[in-house]
């Protein structure tokens, strides 16, 4: 895979609008822009004008994902390996795009590792998550929406799943955030979510934002080559999660939580990225792979392999059944408190139902 080193992204979306997407859908100066651009399988959101993320399904990934993502002062928060790979930036985990939904254990297929940036050990057990349509594409002064459909395809090509899933987009002073609202539905099949440790809604964060550890570390080096580091420079690495449960740092891994934070900072800027589970989803509450490497993602039906096989939920679907799974991020330019972050859960569970 040749590796090459990206303009800012903020020079990437202008070019974007500059070239990609026309007079129309128009690019609101205050409020929140949703704006498709089919053709480059792409829809790029800005909030007053300014980059915030973009729904993207290039035909190198193996689901579709919200990439990249950038706070309202303008840091990208996400990795960019392997889409566009940074200096000094970890390699492992090419599966690991910006910010998505999928798992690892689906009537026996694997679609949480599938990826064409590594070579695959097992083809004939992964799946696919294909996006299929843009249902609505909606600007406003308060927030935007984007609602899409999506199927869940085993190795053979069979379908097993529809998926439609909308997103809310907000923005304001020092914060941007984003619901994703999934609705996962079977067909003639019963579907079985097999407990697994690899899901379910997953953001890969950039170095910063990891948290310090002495793990050997394969990077980018200088010269834009693979270079394993077996003494980890920690210089920069500045992240810590701390649970709704009040667990910290390395011990939030693997617990449960109705939110979980990452905090750190970027170039002195502090970041606050929270995330929030919903009472009415399955499993509920989630727990959280907490990574030091930089994953955060909730799984709500891994439970066997969080608890050293004490629980067990081996979800499942019975024909044309459906389930939701109701989320929210949030990205502050801030070090936000626990108190801060208890007062988003509760708003967020009272406004979504």
């Amino acid at each position: 895979m040749p590796i090459h080193f990206s303009p800012p992204y903020v020079l990437i979306f202008a070019a974007m609008l500059a070239f990609g997407l026309g007079a129309a859908p128009a690019v609101l100066d205050k409020g929140i822009s949703v704006l498709p651009n089919e053709s480059s399988r792409r829809v790029d959101v800005l909030v007053d004008g300014k980059p915030f993320t973009s729904y993207i399904w290039p035909e190198n990934l193996k689901v579709p994902t919200l990439y990249p993502l950038l706070t309202a002062s303008g840091t990208p928060i996400t990795r960019g390996f392997p889409l566009e790979p940074r200096l000094g930036e970890r390699i492992d985990h090419p599966h690991h795009v910006g910010f998505w939904l999928n798992y690892g254990n689906v009537n026996g297929a694997d679609f949480w590792n599938n990826s064409t940036f590594a070579p695959e050990k097992h083809p004939g057990q992964m799946g696919t998550v294909l996006h299929r349509k843009i249902m609505s594409a909606k600007s406003g002064d308060e927030q935007g929406e984007l609602a899409v459909e999506m199927d869940w395809i085993m190795p053979g090509g069979e379908k097993i799943l529809h998926e439609q899933t909308q997103f809310v987009f907000r923005g304001g002073e020092g914060v941007r955030s984003i619901d994703r609202i999934s609705t996962l539905t079977t067909l003639d099949k019963p579907v079985n979510f097999k407990d697994d440790k690899e899901g379910m809604l997953g953001l890969r964060v950039r170095k910063e934002l990891e948290q310090p550890t002495q793990e050997s570390v394969t990077h980018i080096d200088a010269n834009g080559k693979p270079t394993t580091q077996k003494s980890v420079d920690n210089t920069g690495v500045s992240g810590q999660y701390r649970s709704s449960e009040g667990k910290i740092g390395d011990a939030a891994w693997g617990t449960r939580a109705r939110w979980m934070s990452l905090t750190g900072k970027v170039n002195e800027q502090p970041i606050t990225l929270l995330m929030l589970d919903h009472p009415q989803n399955v499993g509920f509450p989630a727990y959280w792979h907490a990574r030091s490497y930089g994953l955060f993602a909730a799984n709500p039906l891994g439970q066997a392999a969080f608890s050293n096989g004490k629980e067990n939920l081996n979800f499942s679907l019975q024909p044309k059944q459906s389930t939701t799974f109701r989320y929210r991020l949030i990205i502050l330019d801030e070090t936000a408190t626990a108190e801060q972050m208890e007062t988003q859960y509760k708003k967020f569970v009272s406004e979504v139902r």
